[in-house]
């Protein structure tokens, strides 16, 4: 997957959610989790593989409210834009936006 490719699933994504008041945030998924804690997961493993093609340390994305997490989505993704890795990266950070697309 090109760094295109990526940068588009992940704004099909913030349209898709990027309206969402907190009630929409709150209701669980056919897996378990609310759809809050997905997103949030993919804001984590979105930030931690920057920081793998950075060569930084991994660290913990603070946890802010619910109608925050697209401003996170987006910051999250476009640091995965900035540090350029391979598209293998691209492919795996593109796997998990679609997935929690047809979750959510």
């Amino acid at each position: 997957m090109t760094a295109q490719e990526f940068a588009t699933n992940v704004d099909r994504l913030l349209n898709q959610v990027g309206h969402w008041e907190q009630g929409r945030w709150w209701v669980h998924t056919p897996l378990g989790p609310t759809k809050a804690d997905l997103a949030y997961a993919l804001v984590q493993s979105l930030a931690d593989l920057a920081a793998d093609a950075e060569g930084r340390p991994r660290r913990p994305v603070p946890r802010l409210t619910d109608p925050v997490l697209p401003d996170q989505l987006r910051v999250t993704s476009d640091d995965l834009l900035a540090a350029e890795p391979g598209a293998h990266v691209f492919a795996q950070a593109g796997v998990e936006v679609d997935a929690l697309r047809r979750v959510l």
